[in-house]
């Protein structure tokens, strides 16, 4: 028999997938929605990649709309919308027009599904109680939020606001719950404004500082989203140093390399959110590891 730890890995990749083609659909929509309203407004878009996108302008957060190839506009079908296997059944290709689809969804597929199983591995304290079930449901469910915008901050150098709205959302639920079953609810509250402040109100310290030269105000909004997911004000700085840190790892081999320059756009959301999780995952044992032995 099947044990009920591999039920719950396999349960957790299934919706980790499904979700994850859900996040890079909407990926999709909303640059299509981006698109349409930037023109609205009279800003430059471009036209090809307006053309290509604006039948999927209906389809993002609550409206109906059928997926579709962005080459040839061919409808798919159930069958080619099976997360991950129609891709690699198809070749990574449009059965219609046979363009490549390239590897954008199924990478946020995977990603999704990781994150789903990875923190169900790695959570830091046991599921035993409805509550711990219930802040972990909301957690995963914040994923789905976070892959979006990762996927769009790392293509488009945008975070898009309805994304970041519903991640803080889903933070602010798990803030109250957390403040209303605290055995020390101030001090709780008191921890969430910290994190907050660190994860959002730094940011926005530097953005009025330099005019929004330095940062842009999406990442303040993803800040707040993450700041509220996380609650304790120790993870946060965890979460702000791994961001950094990843971010630093990323850039300088290719600043040595020369392929990058020091006026090169780097997304900062991808790195925010690759630390949140991280802090979230390791920064229990992080600080009970280094912050116990050098603070007692």
């Amino acid at each position: 028999m099947i044990s009920g730890f591999v039920l719950t890995i396999i349960a957790l990749t299934l919706l980790g997938l499904c979700l994850g083609s859900f996040a890079g659909a909407t990926v999709w929509r909303l640059r299509a929605r981006q698109l349409v309203s930037d023109k609205k407004h009279g800003e430059a878009v471009p036209k090809d990649e307006l053309k290509q996108l604006k039948p999927l302008v209906k389809g993002a957060f609550g409206h109906k709309d059928h997926s579709r190839c962005l080459h040839c506009g061919y409808e798919l079908r159930w069958y080619d919308l099976i997360p991950l296997v129609s891709w690699i059944t198809l070749r990574g290709k449009c059965r219609n027009c046979r363009k490549p689809i390239g590897t954008f969804e199924p990478l946020i597929e995977l990603g999704t599904a990781a994150y789903f199983v990875g923190s169900f591995l790695l959570w830091p304290e046991p599921l035993a109680t409805p509550f711990a079930i219930t802040l972990f449901a909301l957690w995963l469910a914040a994923g789905v939020f976070m892959a979006i915008l990762f996927a769009y901050d790392a293509k488009w150098f945008l975070l898009p606001d309805v994304a970041s709205l519903g991640l803080s959302v889903v933070g602010a639920v798990i803030s109250i719950i957390s403040i209303a079953t605290s055995e020390r609810p101030l001090t709780t509250f008191f921890s969430v404004v910290a994190s907050v402040g660190i994860l959002s109100g730094i940011y926005l310290l530097l953005y009025l500082i330099s005019k929004g030269k330095w940062i842009g105000f999406g990442d303040i909004k993803l800040g707040l989203g993450l700041g509220l997911l996380l609650v304790d004000w120790r993870l946060a700085l965890i979460a702000l140093f791994a961001a950094n840190l990843v971010g630093t790892l990323i850039v300088l081999p290719g600043m040595v390399r020369g392929k990058l320059k020091s006026q090169t756009r780097i997304p900062f959301g991808p790195l925010l959110i690759t630390g949140t999780v991280i802090a979230q995952l390791w920064g229990l044992w992080v600080i009970e590891t280094f912050f116990w032995t050098l603070f007692v």
